[in-house]
């Protein structure tokens, strides 16, 4: 597949209907990606990044990546020049965004041809609170393995599987310390970590597409909606019920 170069990352808006996206391709240059309404998925050869309105993706330049919309997705499109990497990431990122970043990044993008003095003090400005973003750890990492991306794969076709890891090992033909070993060396993260991250990516997605709480909650694993509401507030810090209405 040939990927699409571009020199620079476009600054600008770029309105998703759910289920589309931007093929893969790459720039010379760094962006920043944020969705103001619905969720954005990155990914890249090393796995997945997911975003709703209070994350935004740092896409370093050089990365070939491709964008995904879940539900309705208003993109905003931020591109920075190589010398403007603020929190100094060479990878891809899921950076919080606050009240202020927010605001900053919509006014950034109304307008990307002005060159004016006001643009600049806004960017400026903009910089300065990215610098203030701590990094979230929201990756689901891709498994290089056979035997690991097999039992990932199991799961992305059913979060819900309750399977333990001796069991799934079984059904890929290798033992559960093996697998142990692989998540640690490949995907940087415990079965159980990784496992709970793959839940909260589908949750969102689901939830980005209307689906109730109640039945995200049991199609994505858990065994109640409380339960999966306490892990994706202590995830994301705020309720899968305002995921949406923010």
């Amino acid at each position: 597949m040939e990927i699409r170069h571009l020199p620079e990352a476009p600054t600008g808006i770029r309105p998703l209907a759910p289920g589309t996206g931007i093929d893969a391709h790459r720039h010379d240059t760094h962006q920043i990606t944020y969705a103001c309404r619905g969720v954005l998925s990155v990914t890249t050869s090393a796995g997945t990044w997911v975003a709703p309105a209070n994350r935004a993706i740092w896409v370093p330049a050089g990365t070939v990546h491709e964008h995904r919309a879940h539900g309705d997705t208003d993109l905003r499109l931020v591109g920075l020049p190589v010398a403007d990497n603020p929190l100094n990431l060479r990878r891809p990122a899921v950076l919080a965004v606050g009240p202020l970043l927010r605001e900053l990044i919509i006014a950034y993008t109304q307008d990307p041809d002005d060159g004016g003095a006001e643009r600049l003090r806004l960017r400026a400005v903009l910089l300065d609170q990215l610098r203030r973003s701590p990094e979230q750890p929201f990756h689901l990492p891709t498994a290089r393995d056979p035997r690991l991306a097999a039992v990932c794969a199991i799961l992305h076709d059913d979060p819900a599987d309750h399977r333990t890891l001796a069991q799934l090992g079984r059904q890929a033909g290798t033992s559960d310390r093996t697998l142990a070993r692989l998540c640690r060396d490949e995907l940087g993260m415990t079965f159980p970590q990784w496992r709970t991250q793959l839940r909260l990516h589908h949750a969102l997605l689901l939830l980005a597409d209307g689906t109730a709480v109640t039945t995200v909650a049991h199609r994505c694993g858990w065994a109640s909606a409380s339960a999966f509401i306490d892990v994706f507030r202590r995830a994301l810090g705020y309720t899968p019920g305002r995921a949406f209405t923010m």
